[in-house]
């Protein structure tokens, strides 16, 4: 018999070889720490965005898919940048002149422009934290200035200062000849003004552990590397993370790839070893973009959780990590549906080794729950059109009739989707419909089509009324059958795309559909 880890021993699916990756580091012996860590990086210069709650979900899966090959304890690790000087102040957040007067300030020492915290450094991680809790995950928060001001990265400091040469020469190697003249791997924080300063460095002193470099202002200065008055450059930062907490695993954009050999390079200088790496390919927004926190494009989180669950955004992030995503509303609908079904699926089959290879068995860790969606959310979405709901309850006269056993209680994610489509509808379908009126092969075929359904006596079967809808379609000539059908969702729904017209008969109701066909034909609806 195929046990659980056997079937993950071979399964195709991507968090598994990840997970056997990491397995390898420590083939021949357990890390000396006790567990395995795995690290997610954010930079909270501006709202965070779903890219983020990507990082941490597909860590996460990976995470879980090695404690189910392996019985080294992990650990997961959520750290964010909040050292980093504001660089430019993002579009999408109020009172931009108070941040513009607090350019190049660590972002924990930039006030929070929305009065809330003590900081917006502070302000957005806490949003992250939010987000984070919102979905469950088990995870430790880690802040930059905290590990820099309380001398948690004092040590690999000092081992920055000793081997400042080695580090600089790794680093050197990727610049522009312009910016080798100014570029240190020490940004020091002004003692005066705060801010952070991008500037050469005049002396590194490695027995005293010091830096001396002039100001903007052309005044000198000597500072200690430790106790938070000096943070490493981005890249250097990274390298030294790892060495720093022994990371094993961190994934990243695509947009990261190139400096992997940097990080990796500056780790070992450093004294740590190379983690295992995960680059995914980039989200975009509707225009094809990469959405960004300065800009706000793109979906965030509560925007996604307006209109869908948590696990149908898990969903749409287990799929194909190496490919790059359009991000935007018009995903929602077919990634409820697919999750739905890939949870059925899941439930229809006995088999370890197809149930590990199911997306759901990584989105619930090992423990997915029943399906209960008896209508799929696309069927919702053209119900709550036709039927003109305005909430939930509006659909559910429908519901009962098409599957009397379902109810608010016993089918709570068919609940929740029926809110959930009303409003996707109410925001984003009604404003985009555009009614037609038929062909005259279109108005006979739809005409035909009223006479059948008149005299219909075979109930509600969504694949009978399927079959008699096809029929009418091919014996009124329509040669490929797509046309049809889009006829239907044309000049009854105003949109190109539709159900399978046969389930939404079967859900709307027979005499429902002749009423709606009538008001199509009659031009009520255009």
């Amino acid at each position: 018999m195929t046990t659980l880890r056997d079937a993950a021993m071979s399964s195709k699916a991507w968090p598994f070889e990840e997970a056997r990756r990491i397995l390898k580091r420590y083939e021949k012996a357990p890390p000396e720490k006790g567990h395995v860590l795995f690290e997610t990086g954010y930079g909270p210069s501006g709202l965070p965005h779903i890219g983020t709650f990507g990082e941490v979900a597909r860590t996460t899966m990976i995470r879980r898919a090695f404690e189910a090959i392996c019985d080294i304890p992990t650990r997961l690790i959520c750290f964010s940048d909040d050292m980093d000087g504001m660089r430019k102040v993002p579009e999408n957040v109020p009172n931009q002149d108070l941040l513009k007067a607090n350019i190049q300030k660590p972002l924990t020492s930039v006030p929070d422009p929305f009065g809330e915290y003590e900081s917006f450094g502070h302000h957005n991680n806490a949003m992250l934290r939010r987000f984070l809790d919102t979905f469950g995950f088990e995870y430790e928060f880690y802040s930059a200035t905290e590990f820099y001001k309380t001398g948690k990265f004092d040590e690999v400091l000092l081992r920055a200062a000793e081997r400042y040469d080695a580090v600089m020469k790794v680093m050197l190697k990727s610049l522009r000849d312009e910016r080798r003249e100014t570029y240190s791997i020490f940004l020091p924080i002004h003692p005066e003004t705060g801010r952070v300063l991008y500037v050469p460095m005049k002396h590194v002193d490695a027995k005293a552990g010091t830096i001396t470099f002039d100001d903007e202002d052309g005044r000198e200065w000597t500072l200690p590397v430790t106790g938070g008055n000096v943070k490493l450059q981005w890249k250097p930062d990274f390298g030294a993370r790892w060495a720093a907490l022994d990371v094993d695993f961190e994934m990243y954009g695509k947009d990261h790839s190139t400096n992997t050999p940097i990080y990796d390079s500056i780790c070992e200088i450093l004294g740590g070893q190379k983690p295992e790496h995960f680059t995914y390919e980039l989200f975009l927004d509707e225009n094809g973009e990469k959405i960004s926190k300065s800009k706000g494009n793109g979906l965030t989180i509560d925007e996604w959780l307006t209109y869908a669950s948590t696990e149908s955004l898990s969903y749409y992030m287990y799929q194909k990590p190496k490919t790059a995503k359009r991000l935007y509303f018009d995903v929602i609908p077919k990634a409820v549906d697919e999750y739905h079904q890939q949870l059925r699926a899941y439930h229809d089959t006995d088999d370890i080794e197809k149930r590990v290879n199911n997306p759901v068995w990584h989105i619930h860790n090992g423990n997915p729950p029943q399906s209960h969606m008896v209508v799929p959310f696309a069927m919702l979405l053209n119900l709550a059109s036709v039927a003109a709901a305005e909430d939930k309850a509006g659909l559910w006269g429908f519901i009962k009739r098409y599957a009397p056993e379902a109810s608010p209680e016993a089918n709570p994610d068919l609940d929740a989707a029926a809110e959930f489509a009303v409003r996707y509808f109410r925001d984003f379908v009604a404003p985009t419909r555009t009614f037609r009126a038929p062909t005259e092969q279109e108005r006979a075929a739809m005409e035909d089509l009223i006479v059948r359904l008149k005299a219909w006596d075979g109930g509600l079967d969504a694949e009978e009324l399927q079959s008699m809808v096809f029929a009418v379609g091919k014996e009124h000539g329509f040669e490929n059958l797509r046309d049809w059908f889009k006829a239907l969702y044309e000049v009854l729904l105003g949109q190109s795309q539709g159900p399978r017209f046969g389930g939404f008969i079967a859900l709307y109701g027979v005499g429902e559909t002749v009423a709606l066909i009538e008001k199509g034909l009659a031009g009520e609806l255009a």
